[in-house]
């Protein structure tokens, strides 16, 4: 048996066609995922788990398109482009909500250019401090940060990352400290950076850093999100630890040019969360710490990213940051 489109024609067997009010069908072609990252990453990974499961459902596949650059916004410009048809997709993280207040002169607005169509899962970060520091817990660094401003370092996967971001937020609500930012390409050097001492702190995303703790290779002093994480429930949150207003978590999303018809809209949101519902899925994605929204919407969707433009946008003004 054919397998027929998430909607349908209106209309059955019995309209006439002067009756017949046709509906658009999703997907009536192949959709493409668009990926504003490098393949095999911590992006790349879970976008094609779920290309792959909707493929099998679907009357269409649904394919993932690395089209990385100049930070998510070449992948991004893509999609803000592309037909309002739902056949292309884009598969963003945070990285979304912080692109208008790093790059002031896009040539498309991350909110007004974008519809989301479901926010997929939130991701806690873990900060990790050299383990021969003297700090065994984040009061005793930040301790150790305000009796010596400037003289710790802590690394970011580059500027206006979700590391940069997350690190000064937590030391903005710690009292305006001041500790050295250093960007990396990426989280793999500044890690190597963190275990030899050249840094003082890292903050990585679940699913890598609680390795590193877990080794003894770094030390963890607590995690970003608003409660402990099952994978590490010895390990404190930020708000436990003495510092408010810091929890946060990276996230992924999809989200579809704006001006798509709702019904399409609909249709990818039913999908997506199909996809989501099937506890293989589930498992994969608990093992790279995503802590999966089985019940988004696009309107909650939408809010919540909102939400974080509005708020990273703050952090970046207050604390001048800008791209290099």
């Amino acid at each position: 048996m054919r397998r027929r489109p998430l909607l349908a024609l209106a209309g059955g067997a019995l309209a006439t066609p002067a009756l017949a009010q046709p509906q658009p069908a999703w997907p009536r072609e192949t959709v493409r995922l668009v990926v504003p990252f490098g393949p095999g990453g911590a992006t790349d990974i879970p976008a094609r788990l779920f290309a792959d499961e909707m493929s099998k459902f679907l009357p269409q596949r649904v394919v993932v398109e690395n089209r990385s650059g100049a930070g998510v916004t070449v992948g991004a410009e893509v999609v803000a482009r592309a037909p309002k048809d739902g056949h292309t997709l884009l598969y963003n993280t945070m990285a979304h909500a912080v692109m208008r207040a790093m790059f002031p002169r896009l040539p498309f607005d991350p909110l007004a250019d974008f519809a989301p169509v479901a926010l997929l899962g939130v991701i806690p970060m873990v900060l990790l401090a050299n383990k021969d520091l003297p700090a065994r817990t984040l009061p005793e660094m930040l301790a150790l940060i305000r009796a010596n401003p400037g003289r710790y370092s802590y690394g970011s996967g580059g500027n206006g990352s979700a590391t940069h971001l997350i690190t000064a937020l937590l030391l903005k609500r710690a009292g305006d400290l001041r500790a050295e930012h250093v960007p990396y390409r990426g989280a793999p050097p500044a890690m190597l950076d963190l275990i030899a001492g050249r840094i003082a702190l890292f903050l990585d995303v679940a699913n890598t850093g609680l390795g590193y703790n877990q080794r003894g290779d770094a030390r963890a002093l607590a995690v970003s999100s608003a409660s402990r994480m099952p994978q590490a429930p010895e390990i404190p949150t930020f708000a436990e630890a003495g510092v408010t207003g810091a929890d946060s978590a990276t996230w992924h999303m999809a989200l579809a040019p704006a001006g798509t018809p709702a019904p399409v809209m609909a249709a990818a949101n039913a999908a997506f969360r199909r996809v989501l519902a099937l506890p293989e899925v589930q498992a994969k994605l608990g093992d790279l710490a995503i802590q999966v929204r089985p019940d988004s919407t696009p309107e909650s969707s939408g809010a919540f990213l909102a939400a974080e433009v509005a708020r990273w946008g703050t952090v970046i003004r207050e604390a001048g940051i800008a791209v290099e």
